[in-house]
């Protein structure tokens, strides 16, 4: 739809990957640059013991959403399938980080 900003989806998707990773990295006692690059997050995380599952590496692309789209002109449009991408990657990683907490805490 027309109506449907699927940049800005696409950025909230972005935010639940770095802030999933970012919790992670607290718990951890890790400290983290003050960056939008999950990349980098991924590279503390696995620095500190974690090994970083296959299926998740993939969310490094949700990066682009941080500040490109945000902006008119800096990207190319956002289209439904991106933003599916997106959605499942961010629930992925969502989870992921979720269960380590949650054993963490065991």
């Amino acid at each position: 739809s027309q109506d449907v900003l699927y940049e800005d989806l696409c950025f909230d998707a972005q935010q639940c990957v770095e802030k999933s990773l970012k919790s992670l990295l607290v718990s951890l006692d890790v400290e983290f640059p003050w960056k939008h690059d999950i990349d980098v997050l991924f590279g503390l995380i696995s620095k500190s013991g974690i090994k970083i599952p296959d299926d998740l590496k993939s969310a490094v692309i949700l990066t682009r959403y941080a500040v490109h789209t945000r902006y008119p002109g800096l990207a190319e449009p956002v289209s439904e399938e991106d933003y599916q991408e997106a959605l499942a990657l961010a629930g992925k990683v969502f989870n992921w980080a979720l269960k380590i907490l949650r054993e963490d805490k065991e």
